[in-house]
């Protein structure tokens, strides 16, 4: 059985740097993978382990920061600690928009590192988390009948059961059993739980909220 525990996955061309990274984190239970660039890195992608990237920014090619803006492409991105020497104040408001959990320079504080390692696996854990929810909404929406989608839709933008029979030509008790039906497989108790998931449905439609593949860097790997 594949291990589940989270992997630290080192990118920096400095192989010294890399090493005493892997001793520290290694000593403190973690899993630590090394990569020597960006394109190393994503000869591997996609990651299914929980984890976190301890990214450098100055690599032979694509640059961290290349790296991080391909990642932000993809709903199933690591979270991004950024460690450098060559690090600005531009460069480091680049990166923490784009999302990353920090932006450390080097030489780092033992403790200063680690928080933000610590910091990084539990937004990935809360990513993870929120995608497995995601999931189970639409497998509980996928189960509905055409009838019931149209009632929901229905319910969901605030009609009456009387307003739903009408504009389906039906009876409202047909749509009672219907609207109880609905509530039963997307397991809700209440019209506003009901909307809730119906805003989740409506966010994975966008184009781009969801895994994207138009990167040209991840493309490429």
């Amino acid at each position: 059985m594949a291990t589940t525990s989270p992997v630290i996955h080192v990118i920096d061309d400095d192989a010294s740097m890399r090493d005493a990274l892997e001793r520290l984190l290694s000593a403190l239970g973690f899993e630590v993978r090394q990569y020597t660039s960006a394109g190393e890195f994503l000869l591997v992608w996609p990651i299914e382990l929980p984890g976190c990237l301890l990214l450098d920014v100055r690599m032979p090619g694509p640059s961290g920061l290349d790296l991080q803006q391909a990642l932000t492409q993809r709903a199933d991105a690591p979270p991004v600690v950024f460690l450098t020497g060559y690090g600005d104040i531009p460069m480091s408001v680049t990166a923490m928009r784009r999302g990353a959990v920090d932006f450390l320079t080097k030489p780092v504080e033992r403790e200063a590192l680690l928080a933000a390692v610590r910091a990084a696996l539990e937004r990935d854990a809360q990513r993870r988390e929120g995608n497995r929810k995601r999931q189970e909404i639409r497998q509980c929406f996928s189960m509905l009948t055409a009838r019931e989608r149209a009632v929901f839709e229905q319910v969901v933008a605030g009609r009456l059961n009387k307003q739903i029979a009408t504009s389906l030509s039906t009876c409202e008790r047909t749509i009672k059993a219907h609207r109880a039906h609905v509530m039963e497989k997307m397991h809700v108790h209440s019209v506003a739980e009901l909307v809730h998931l119906a805003v989740q449905l409506e966010l994975d439609a966008v184009p781009g909220a969801g895994p994207a593949t138009g990167s040209s860097l991840l493309t490429a790997a």
